[in-house]
């Protein structure tokens, strides 16, 4: 029997005909990262005008879910949207990593500051679990193959970031801008 399919004209591609998404998309993403992807999108933008795209952060605590990977997805396509655009797309991805859902979360292992730990340990256990959130999402959010300065994040709870904030409230009540009033009062329906 003849062999007709080397009669025809077929295109060639270097592409399997499967695309094995689970195992060629960590490939992938290693491939970005030993070329230092972002990094060169970046080289070969300087120069070009700024478009800045502030990140409001996710919140430290607990694995990311589909809104998390929205927001970040989106940011990520206008990013390199722009990029493509002519714009030189700096991205720096922050984490806020204060407030009670981390607090509540320590207390369920460690116990209530005061009673079990000092409130020193609990503040670092605080820090320690934050930090913990934050790396487990920046790999989540690595793995969606948006690109941005992972090395180098903000994070809410850098002593620096935290002098800044006292250093910018002294600046507003300087200038007049905090008006004493009603206190606010605190809850909590865990805490009850």
């Amino acid at each position: 029997m003849a062999d007709y399919k080397q009669t025809l004209n077929l295109p060639e591609t270097k592409f399997p005909m499967k695309a094995g998404l689970p195992n060629r998309e960590p490939l992938i993403l290693k491939r970005w990262q030993e070329e230092n992807l972002y990094q060169k999108m970046r080289d070969n933008a300087q120069g070009r005008p700024l478009f800045i795209l502030h990140d409001g952060p996710p919140y430290a605590n607990g694995d990311i879910h589909i809104g998390h990977a929205v927001n970040k997805i989106l940011k990520d396509i206008i990013l390199k949207s722009k990029t493509l655009s002519g714009f030189d797309t700096p991205y720096v991805p922050g984490w806020d990593c204060h407030g009670l859902p981390i607090e509540l979360n320590v207390e369920k292992k460690i116990g209530k500051p005061g009673k079990k730990v000092t409130a020193a340990e609990f503040r670092a256990a605080c820090r320690v679990y934050a930090q913990k959130q934050v790396d487990g999402q920046r790999e989540d959010f690595k793995r969606l193959g948006v690109l941005a300065e992972w090395d180098n994040p903000y994070l809410t709870m850098d002593f620096s970031f935290e002098a800044d904030i006292i250093r910018t409230l002294n600046e507003i009540v300087k200038q007049g801008h905090l008006h004493k009033g009603v206190k606010p009062v605190h809850w909590c329906v865990d805490c009850g």
